[in-house]
This record gives C-alpha cells, sequence and structure tokens, in this order.
C-alpha cells in the first residue's frame, strides 16, 4: 500500500521565485505544469476495468504525455522524503537526500521503477543527491532545522515514461505506479523562495 502522503500541486510557476539557477528556471518554463498530481495519475494510470472506452482514452493520455515534460509543486507540509545528507564545513556545501517517490490517489510518480518493497509493502527506492551551499549566517544545523520544521518546498520537473507493477501485501492485487525520469527538482524555502538545493539531470 502506498504511504498516506498528500501531494499538492499547481497550475502556475509564478508561485516559485523567478530567481532560481537558470538550468532550472529553463526546463520548468519549458514543462507544463500540472493541475493535481492525482489527477494526473488518475489519467496516467487509468482504473478502467472493462470499460473500453476508459481503456481507450487512458492510452491516449499515456501517449500524449510520454512526449512531455511536467512541472508540479510540493508544498512544505507535504515533504516527507526529503532528509539532511551531509556537510562540509570548509565549503559551506551540503547535500539533501531525496526519495524520488511521490504519492496520490493510490499512484505515484517515482524516479525510475521499483523492483521490490519493503517490510511494511511500501515500494523501495534509493536516495536522489540535491546539492546546495548554506546562505550567509547560516550552518549545517540551519539546514537540519528547515527540513525537520517543514518549511521547504519542492519544485519538479518530470517526463513519464510509463508504468510499473508490484504485488501489494497481503492482496492479489497490483500496486501501480508511473516511472517518470526526474529531470530536476529545486529546494527552496516556502515563506521566501530563497533556492536551498538544487538536482538537474545530466
Amino acid at each position: 500500500m502506498f504511504r498516506a502522503v498528500v501531494i499538492a500541486s499547481v497550475v502556475w510557476a509564478a508561485a516559485a521565485s523567478a530567481d532560481v539557477d537558470p538550468k532550472f528556471a529553463k526546463l520548468r518554463d519549458s514543462a507544463e505544469a500540472i493541475e493535481g498530481l492525482g489527477n494526473f495519475l488518475d489519467k496516467y494510470v487509468g482504473d478502467c476495468g472493462t470499460d473500453a472506452d476508459c481503456k481507450k482514452n487512458t492510452e491516449a493520455f499515456r501517449t500524449a504525455a510520454n512526449a512531455k515534460k511536467f512541472y508540479m509543486i510540493i508544498t512544505e507540509d507535504s515533504v516527507s522524503n526529503l532528509s539532511m545528507g551531509t556537510y562540509d564545513p570548509g565549503s559551506q556545501t551540503f547535500t539533501l537526500n531525496l526519495t524520488p517517490f511521490f504519492p496520490a490517489s493510490n499512484s505515484a510518480i517515482t524516479g525510475g521503477a521499483p523492483t521490490h518493497t519493503d517490510a511494511n509493502g511500501n515500494p523501495v527506492m534509493p536516495f536522489m543527491t540535491l546539492k546546495g551551499t548554506v546562505s550567509e549566517g547560516g550552518n549545517a544545523q540551519s539546514v537540519q532545522r528547515m527540513v525537520a520544521m517543514k518549511t521547504l518546498r519542492l519544485q519538479v520537473v518530470f517526463s513519464p515514461q510509463g508504468t510499473w507493477s508490484l504485488p501489494k501485501k497481503g492482496s492479489k492485487e497490483k500496486m501501480i505506479g508511473v516511472k517518470a525520469k526526474i529531470d530536476a527538482i529545486l529546494v527552496s524555502v516556502g515563506r521566501t523562495g530563497e533556492q536551498i538545493g538544487l538536482y538537474v539531470a545530466k
């Protein structure tokens, strides 16, 4: 069963700070903002049963979506997959560990496709590493505090690449999710928009 995490997405990029890394801004501005992650997943995965028209619409949406990049914002109260990584006091640089697992509406978008589940039946995903530099006057503890207090938000650009499925613990049914390439992630302070961490795929 997917973890009960609520993901909020918005349809406009204006909520994000304009003063961000130019590589990220270019990817964000070329992507299509989704109206809500749950709505996107419902259309992409489809729960059609024997409904032929539903299956046809799902296939058409999936085919069109696979040719695009999408953009979503995950608000502060929904960021539960982020943790502090390493810190170098000499250069004031640090890393953040992010599990690329974004659930909504009984499904999820994942960075790549999980191949197995943990003891609780949750898909196992490897960390992604996001790099950042401590702001003037800050330190490792200030970054850790922002992570722990959920004051950070994520801006995610992704490219869907099909679906994956895994056995659901205690059931004959399967979990179905969307395999995606994570093109870029920007971590910022929700209140100010200040950039904290960044990942851009090569």
